[in-house]
């Protein structure tokens, strides 16, 4: 039977972006979401999923294709944003597992998507920033990506950086070394 509390999602989210400003009219939306949930209580990742959302108020760009690999084609194949965040609430428990980003972007996206497209925020408060925990951990100046992060800590870099999917399984690899050394919070 799953413990909730021993259970973490680890989300990384890509998003439409440009190389510059973006188009007129044109708003930076998620179009993948990556998660890969954590047992703490047993030092493994035991999920790995995507999820790739449809773009309403602006398209994939070619810098956007070369970051991420992801194609408008692709991502025209991909759920609305608010049958993505159903879909996180129901089938990933999101708003009751906590949840773990590297840094605060994909909580602020969510946020500021949630609240534009008026649609119900699938995540609960209990929201970790990896890379803070991490920074503090290392005894680190700066606050370093997830790449860097990586190599900090020995681990290798695996699948495409830039990508939600192989993002958030990096990530939940750094939360679990975090863990092993008795600096990942605890839960409440």
């Amino acid at each position: 039977m799953e413990r909730t509390g021993d259970l973490l999602n680890v989300v990384d989210v890509e998003a439409t972006c440009w190389e510059g400003a973006p188009p007129p009219g044109a708003v930076s939306e998620i179009i993948e979401i990556g998660l890969t949930v954590v047992d703490l209580g047993t030092g493994g990742r035991v999920g790995r999923h995507r999820v790739l959302v449809r773009p309403v108020r602006s398209a994939v760009s070619a810098f956007c294709t070369e970051l991420t690999g992801l194609t408008q084609a692709e991502v025209d194949t991909g759920l609305g944003f608010a049958e993505a965040c159903r879909l996180l609430a129901a089938e990933h428990r999101a708003g009751e597992r906590p949840w773990a980003s590297w840094g605060d972007y994909d909580r602020h996206q969510f946020t500021r998507q949630c609240g534009a497209t008026r649609t119900a925020y699938p995540f609960g408060r209990r929201h970790t920033n990896a890379k803070a925990v991490f920074t503090g951990a290392y005894g680190l100046r700066r606050r370093p990506g997830m790449a860097q992060a990586l190599q900090v800590a020995g681990l290798p870099l695996e699948g495409r950086h830039h990508r939600g999917e192989d993002d958030a399984w990096n990530i939940a690899a750094l939360v679990l070394a975090l863990d092993a050394r008795g600096a990942w919070p605890q839960a409440e």
